[in-house]
């Protein structure tokens, strides 16, 4: 039996553990990928430390910010080659079937499968994916730097949809992997940003303003002008009432987590006026679609720190400390 390096999960609450673990195989429809690098995201974290309900794969291999090549087809695939680079986001199945499905709305469906979570992830020198849920990766981005986008930049831009595109004064609370790559996009398309980061973090409003953002503050301070929409990545809930404080009236704040504390209670007359509180729950692949096709014109760069894979501990607590400056990714082969 062949196997692979992986970072596996035993217990939620536990470390990381490095093991040998069987090598896996295409199935029907699937494609067997090597891979190269895999983000390291904030929901890794949640599913690691136990704060979204446990997975049941036992032992289970997170990351669904995955980059890598192609190296065996299963039946069925004919839209594919060997050797080609491909990347994996975090949702990572649908039935096709329920009433989301088929009304377009993929992302809310009944039955999904997720990548490092319900499926084994990317935290390994191999994994399996679904066909019909790889991404081509844009050439202008090496493995590392493309990592980030298969879930900050993907999440970050449903986001950044579902603010409106009438947004041209935007906040983003939390200014990390997704904020990061999320800023340059919307400036390139126009718009101001509002840049919102944990108060006392300097570093951080130093690193959002060097990717031009108009106006860089800490999370607890009013905004310098009524905004028209604001995006939270941090998942922290008491920046809900503060983002609702900083929209005009009509304005929209967007939840962009999977995972976040508990919102406390706020007066009504910070929502009324029409203001709008929603959240984002996991991707469409036309998201992607969208998004890749707006990188073909719009230079962003992601920023990076890397890690070699068995480093993976490690990644996930600067991700916890808010040290990170922009994006951790795993270096695998």
């Amino acid at each position: 039996m062949e196997t692979m390096k992986a970072m596996v999960l035993e217990q939620p609450g536990q470390p990381l553990a490095l093991k040998e673990v069987p090598k896996p195989k295409a199935g029907p429809g699937e494609v067997l990928i090597r891979v190269e690098t895999c983000g390291v995201c904030r929901t890794d974290q949640h599913i690691v430390d136990g704060e979204l309900p446990p997975s049941q794969l036992r032992p289970l291999i997170p990351g669904h910010e995955i980059v890598g090549t192609v190296v065996e087809l299963g039946d069925g695939v004919e839209n594919m080659e060997i050797g080609q680079r491909v990347g994996v986001p975090w949702l990572g199945k649908t039935c096709g079937k329920c009433w989301y499905c088929r009304h377009e709305r993929e992302n809310l469906c009944d039955y999904p499968e997720f990548t490092g979570y319900t499926r084994q992830g990317g935290y390994a020198e191999y994994v399996v994916a679904d066909v019909r849920y790889c991404f081509g990766i844009p050439l202008a981005y090496d493995a590392a730097h493309a990592a980030p986008l298969l879930c900050a930049g993907l999440i970050g831009y449903r986001a950044y949809r579902l603010a409106g595109d009438d947004a041209r004064s935007l906040g983003l609370y939390g200014f990390g992997a997704s904020a990061h790559i999320l800023a340059q996009l919307a400036q390139a398309q126009g718009r101001d940003v509002f840049a919102f980061v944990r108060s006392g973090d300097e570093k951080g409003r130093i690193f959002a303003k060097q990717l031009g953002c108009s106006w860089a503050g800490f999370s607890d301070e009013p905004a310098p002008i009524p905004l028209d929409a604001a995006i939270i990545f941090a998942p922290v809930g008491s920046l809900v009432p503060n983002a609702l404080r900083a929209v005009r009236k009509g304005g929209v704040v967007v939840c962009a987590g999977i995972h976040m504390s508990d919102i406390p209670s706020f007066p009504y007359k910070i929502l009324w006026e029409e203001r709008i509180v929603r959240s984002v729950a996991n991707l469409e692949r036309r998201d992607g679609v969208e998004f890749f096709r707006a990188l073909e014109h719009v230079s962003v760069k992601t920023h990076v720190q890397l890690y070699p894979l068995e480093e993976a501990n490690n990644a996930l607590d600067a991700l916890r400390s808010g040290t990170l400056e922009g994006a951790a990714v795993l270096t695998v082969s």
